[in-house]
C-alpha cells in the first residue's frame, strides 16, 4: 500500500472538520509547493542529479530551511537506491513519507499540552509584538474552555499600548476572567496576582501574556526570567509550558526569533500563526528539525476554532491533499 493510501487511512478516523482545516489552511503552500513538485515529476521521467537539484530549490523556496533540505535530499537519495526507484512518478509518495519522518524523528517531545491532572496549569506565552500572541491566547482559551476546563488569563504585556485592552476583549468574547494591573506596571506583579486569583477560584489553567519588545532584547529576557521566577516560586514546577508564538508569514525571520528566545528561556513548544497566509509552510519542518522544539499549535484561519493542534500527518495531507484523494479513490 502506498504512503498516500496509508495516510488517508490514518487520518480518516479523525474529525473531518479538523482534516479539512489543514487542507484549506495549507492551500497557498500546497498550490506553490505541491504544484512545483508535480511539475518537476512531469518534466523528469527519471530520478537523476538534476531532478534532486531542482527539488532542493523547491524545498528551500518553501522555507524548509537549508540544513533540513540537505538532510531530506540525502534521505531521499538513499531511499531511491534502496527501493531502486527509476520512475519520478513514485517520488511524491516518498517525499511525503520523508517529511513526516523528519518531523517525527527530530525528538521525543509530545505535541500535546502538558496539562496537570491536579492543580493549576500555568502556560506562559512569549514572542515579539505583531505575531498574533494575544489572539492566540484568546483562541486557546476558547479551545480549552470548550473542552470543559476552567480558564483564566493574565495580562502580563503591560508595556504595549492597548495590549491589556486587547486581552480583555478576548476575555469578554470567550467568557474568561482577565487579571490585570495598570499599563506600565511590573509584569511579575501581574503574574503573582493572577496566580493567587486562579488558585482561590480553583481554575484549571492560567494563560499568561508577556511583553515582546525584542529590540530591548536584554531587558526583555531579564523580564521573562523574573516572571518565570515568580511563577515558579508560587507553583513549583511551573510554568508547565512556555509557548513561543511565531508568525509563519515571516519565514526564516521566525526561525531567527525562535533561536533568540530559545537562548533566553526554556521554550517547550511553538505556536505558528498565519500558516494559512503563506506559501512558505515548510517553515514548520525547519523549526522542528533545526531547533528540536515541537510545533504544538498552528493558526489556519481567522475564526475562533482555527487554532489547531499540530499533527505531522495532517500537515503532510494538507501539502498533498489532491494527490492523497486522487490515489485513495483509485
Amino acid at each position: 500500500m502506498s504512503f498516500f493510501k496509508k495516510l488517508k487511512e490514518k487520518i480518516s478516523n479523525q474529525t473531518e472538520s479538523v482534516t479539512d482545516k489543514f487542507r484549506d489552511g495549507l492551500t497557498k503552500t500546497r498550490d506553490s509547493f505541491s504544484g512545483r513538485v508535480n511539475d518537476l515529476v512531469a518534466r523528469y521521467r527519471k530520478v537523476d542529479e538534476d531532478f534532486f537539484e531542482e527539488l532542493e530549490e523547491i524545498l528551500i523556496q518553501a522555507d524548509v530551511g537549508f540544513g533540513t533540505v540537505m538532510e531530506l535530499i540525502d534521505e531521499l537519495k538513499m531511499e531511491v537506491k534502496r527501493q531502486n526507484i527509476k520512475d519520478s512518478s513514485q517520488m511524491q509518495s516518498v517525499i511525503s513519507e520523508k517529511l513526516v519522518e523528519i518531523y517525527e524523528g527530530s525528538g521525543e517531545e509530545k505535541s500535546s499540552l502538558n496539562v496537570q491532572e491536579n492543580g493549576l496549569t500555568v502556560i506562559l506565552f512569549v514572542g515579539v509584538n505583531g505575531v498574533g500572541k494575544t489572539t492566540t491566547i484568546g483562541k486557546l482559551a476558547y479551545k480549552l474552555k470548550s473542552e470543559g476546563k476552567s480558564v483564566m488569563m493574565a495580562a502580563g504585556d503591560t508595556f504595549r499600548a492597548g495590549a491589556i485592552d486587547q486581552l480583555e476583549v478576548w476575555g469578554d468574547r470567550v467568557g474568561v476572567s482577565v487579571i490585570k494591573q495598570a499599563e506600565g506596571s511590573d509584569p511579575a506583579a501581574v503574574m503573582y496576582d493572577a496566580i493567587q486569583a486562579a488558585k482561590s477560584r480553583g481554575a484549571d489553567i492560567l494563560l499568561c501574556d508577556t511583553a515582546g519588545r525584542l529590540q530591548n532584547k536584554v531587558n526583555l529576557m531579564k523580564e521573562l526570567e523574573k516572571v518565570k521566577r515568580v511563577i515558579e516560586r508560587e507553583i513549583p514546577g511551573a510554568p508547565h509550558e512556555v509557548l513561543l508564538v511565531l508568525d509563519a508569514t515571516t519565514g526564516q525571520n521566525a526561525l531567527i526569533q525562535a533561536k533568540t528566545f530559545k537562548e533566553a528561556t526554556d521554550v517547550t513548544g511553538i505556536v505558528l500563526t498565519k500558516l494559512d497566509g503563506t506559501a512558505k509552510g515548510g517553515i514548520v519542518l525547519a523549526i522542528r528539525n533545526e531547533l528540536n522544539i515541537p510545533v504544538k499549535f498552528v493558526g489556519l484561519g481567522e475564526r475562533m476554532d482555527d487554532l489547531q493542534e499540530f499533527d505531522p500527518d495532517k500537515y503532510v495531507y494538507g501539502l498533498f491533499a489532491d494527490l492523497v484523494e486522487e490515489e485513495s479513490a483509485e
